[in-house]
């Protein structure tokens, strides 16, 4: 919300004003900070605990939970930011106090305990909240409404966004991954900080865009959201679908899903209050809000399948693909920082493309972008297919899927998220509009906890295992020939049944006597059984298998903070079968790029319909650029 009464004459640079760019940089170092720990969050928790790089040693599907929830609840925090900034300290206070935590939450996060971990996640949350959606209704605020300037000043904003991007999945996932983890977050908060002194310095910049509400705007937003809270217990329909709502989210809660419990009861009051906003707007206004529902929804589908980047295909990186490019390997966190090169090489492309199509009056609304970019975007995932296809026999896949992959993701995402963005702030009703916004990015957040559970869903079951007490002719498959001086170790090998036996054999050139090197308790060789049965795995056909082990008295001394005694060995596995993993990761793929495919097309069909329920809202934009003399604050 920009609080100016009268019209403000902007300075401008190249074409645009000079505020932008403030907030450009501003948004790029706080993205550094941001893309910098999602860049090596998963690998981080997933990376043996007992390593020469210590990570938390958990299983990928916990991880890929974790991750969901936490990228989830970073941008569900935006409705409260976006309230709080609307009703009492404008979003310039609050993109400050967000960055202020921020930078906390990132340098807890250097700290090497288990507390530090989740408190910094939990600042980071919290700040994100605060800064994220009002940063972006800051942008919509320096241009008056109409100016077609306005798609191609959010692209700008974008492509800031990815700069800190590339930048932070370069520095901080190379730092992270070969230096020290909790390095690599203490850069990311070095990033941050460096996003307030821009921020800070650059005020003058942004006068009349974001300032604290006056009195009167004070107890326009009391009028708003006071009397939205109090009509949602006065109507029937909100009050019966809110009351629904809590009645399932208590009764989740109720029978240990605590957190979908928590996500239900929180969506049950925004569903409410969503329905409450409907009944008080105009005809107009309520037809262009069935839209911006709509909106929400594809912006649910796209970032659910777009985030398995951060999660799923970050861990398929490391695990899966062939790095090593002229002798070097180049560690997984790295290839993060793909999406947002090709961001930077094709943001301003893509946008003049679009920007073309519209001159020679081809389709270019914001609902036909969002439906080919989406469409794009799951394209991208058929490399990802195809790398799963190659991946045979413990092989790994080329590199080149994985760029591919993420080179279709990018024109999808150029193509339908900075749109989404500018079409919120076109479509949303000028007095909820940093509401609006607020509930946008909970919408993203949404789709980031569909990308956790898509992501957790391709990982198989974790079947444990044990090393035997006896290591006498075992050890040649470690550097130092003695299993008492390994922290953790690979060991590789096939499974198959032959009738009803369990047959574990070494790989080809091994002399590894598997067979009485692994203890299985009776539960894990039923569940390794069961899932070989089920893959038809026999000695013509068999499972190749990956198991990893740990040191457990190593990881539970790194917990408590103790010094670890490498003499002691009591070493815990987990297996994976490689080709069960490969293929259920496969069907994943393929199922992502069907979905997407056929969503967007459905948007297509019905497109022209949605265009009329906008009442024209894109097609008297113009441009008014410097010289046109009307470059003013958008009155939002």
């Amino acid at each position: 919300m920009a609080n100016a009464t009268a019209p403000i004459k902007r300075q401008e640079l190249f074409g645009h004003p000079v505020g932008l760019y403030i907030l450009f940089f501003t948004e790029m170092w706080e993205r550094f900070s941001y893309y910098g720990m999602r860049a090596i969050l998963v690998l981080y928790i997933t990376t043996s605990a007992t390593g020469l790089n210590p990570g938390l040693g958990w299983e990928s599907g916990d991880a890929l939970a974790l991750y969901g929830w936490y990228t989830m609840l970073v941008y569900v925090m935006s409705i409260p930011g976006g309230i709080i900034a609307d009703k009492f300290i404008g979003q310039k206070r609050s993109v400050l106090y967000g960055g202020l935590i921020l930078c906390a939450g990132h340098g807890i996060l250097a700290v090497e305990q288990m507390w530090a971990f989740y408190t910094g996640l939990a600042l980071i949350v919290l700040g994100v909240g605060g800064l994220k959606p009002n940063i972006s209704t800051m942008v919509g605020g320096l241009y008056q409404a109409g100016d077609i300037r306005r798609d191609k000043g959010f692209t700008i904003f974008y492509i800031g966004i990815n700069i800190g991007a590339a930048a932070a999945s370069l520095a901080v996932g190379y730092v992270g991954e070969t230096i020290g983890w909790h390095y690599g977050f203490g850069m990311a908060g070095i990033g941050m900080l460096l996003g307030q002194v821009v921020f800070m310095a650059g005020q003058k910049f942004l006068i009349g865009v974001g300032d604290a509400p006056t009195k009167t705007e004070k107890e326009s937003a009391d009028d708003g959201l006071g009397q939205l809270l109090g009509k949602l217990f006065k109507e029937k329909v909100p009050l019966t679908v809110f009351i629904l709502l809590e009645g399932l989210a208590a009764y989740l809660i109720f029978t240990g899903t605590i957190g979908y419990g928590l996500l239900t009861a929180f969506l049950a009051l925004v569903v409410g209050l969503m329905m409450v906003i409907y009944n008080e707007l105009t005809q107009v206004e309520k037809d262009r809000y069935v839209v911006l529902l709509l909106s929400f929804l594809i912006v649910i589908v796209f970032w659910g399948a777009f985030e398995q980047a951060g999660g799923l295909m970050n861990i398929y990186t490391q695990q899966k693909v062939d790095r090593t490019v002229m002798g070097w390997e180049i560690p997984a966190s790295v290839f993060q920082s793909v999406n947002a090169i090709f961001i930077i090489i094709f943001g301003t492309i893509v946008a003049g493309f679009w920007a073309w199509r519209k001159r020679k009056g081809g389709e270019a609304s914001s609902l036909f972008k969002m439906a080919i970019g989406t469409i794009i975007m799951g394209l991208g995932f058929l490399f990802m297919a195809k790398a799963s296809m190659e991946v045979l026999n413990g092989t790994q896949a080329a590199l080149i899927w994985i760029i591919l992959a993420y080179l279709f993701h990018t024109i999808g995402e150029l193509s339908a998220s900075p749109v989404a963005l500018s079409f919120i702030t076109k479509l949303a009703p000028a007095k909820y509009v940093s509401i609006m916004m607020g509930v946008y990015f909970a919408a993203t957040g949404l789709g980031n906890k569909v990308a956790g559970v898509i992501g957790e869903s391709s990982q198989s079951e974790p079947i444990y295992s044990e090393v035997h007490n006896n290591f006498e002719g075992q050890g040649d498959f470690v550097p130092d020939s003695t299993l008492a001086k390994a922290h953790n170790f690979d060991v590789k090998g096939l499974a198959y049944m032959d009738g009803d036996n369990l047959v574990l054999a070494p790989t080809e050139g091994s002399n590894l006597d598997i067979q009485n090197f692994v203890n299985l308790n009776d539960e894990s060789e039923k569940a390794l059984k069961q899932a070989l049965d089920e893959e038809e795995a026999t000695a013509s056909n068999p499972q190749h298998i990956t198991i990893t082990f740990e040191n457990e008295k190593d990881r539970n001394a790194i917990a408590a903070g103790d010094q670890v005694n490498t003499a002691i060995t009591n070493y815990k596995g987990q297996i994976v079968l490689f080709e069960a993993s490969n293929e259920r990761e496969l069907r994943t793929f393929v199922m992502i790029t069907i979905f997407t495919g056929a969503f967007g097309l459905l948007l297509i069909l019905f497109l022209k319909k949605l265009k009329k329920l906008t009442h024209g809202v894109e097609e008297a934009e113009r441009d008014m650029s410097e010289s046109e003399d009307e470059a003013q604050v958008d009155s939002h």
